[in-house]
Parts: structure tokens; C-alpha cells; sequence
């Protein structure tokens, strides 16, 4: 199973290194600030059409960021 803390992690070192505010990011992913906050925190999963959002938004693959997100899941077992 994968952790929702660390695809929140990954999410938000994204958004990060695009420099982009969770304000704006939400914005273009089409969900509420809130939402985001909560998915960045670990407290929320996002569905697979949030998660392509989000990708899409931020500039890289889906494929790329869950590679990320397998390989950080893999290193906690």
C-alpha cells in the first residue's frame, strides 16, 4: 500500500521546485486549496484524476512522479 504521506511529500517537493503556491496550483488542477493542503499533508489520497492533474500542472509525467513515489514507498518497508 502506498503511504499517503509520501505522495504528499512528492506532491509538494514538486510544487516546490516549480515555485508555485498551493493557491495557484489548485487553481490549475481544478480543486480546492484545502484539498490540496490535506493531500500534501498525508491526511487525503487523491483519486487518479487529481493525481494526472496535479502532474500535468506541475509540468512532469504522472509516470515520473509515481516512479518517485514507488521508489520512497519501497525504501520505508
Amino acid at each position: 500500500m502506498l503511504s499517503p504521506i509520501i505522495v504528499g511529500n512528492v506532491i509538494s517537493e514538486l510544487r516546490h521546485k516549480k515555485n508555485i503556491s498551493q493557491e495557484v496550483l489548485s487553481g490549475l488542477a481544478g480543486i480546492a486549496r484545502t484539498h490540496l493542503s490535506m493531500i500534501e499533508n498525508g491526511q487525503r489520497k487523491p483519486t487518479l484524476e487529481t493525481f494526472y492533474r496535479i502532474c500535468v500542472s506541475v509540468g512532469v509525467s504522472p509516470s515520473e512522479v509515481l516512479e518517485e513515489i514507488v521508489k520512497r514507498n519501497e525504501e520505508c518497508k
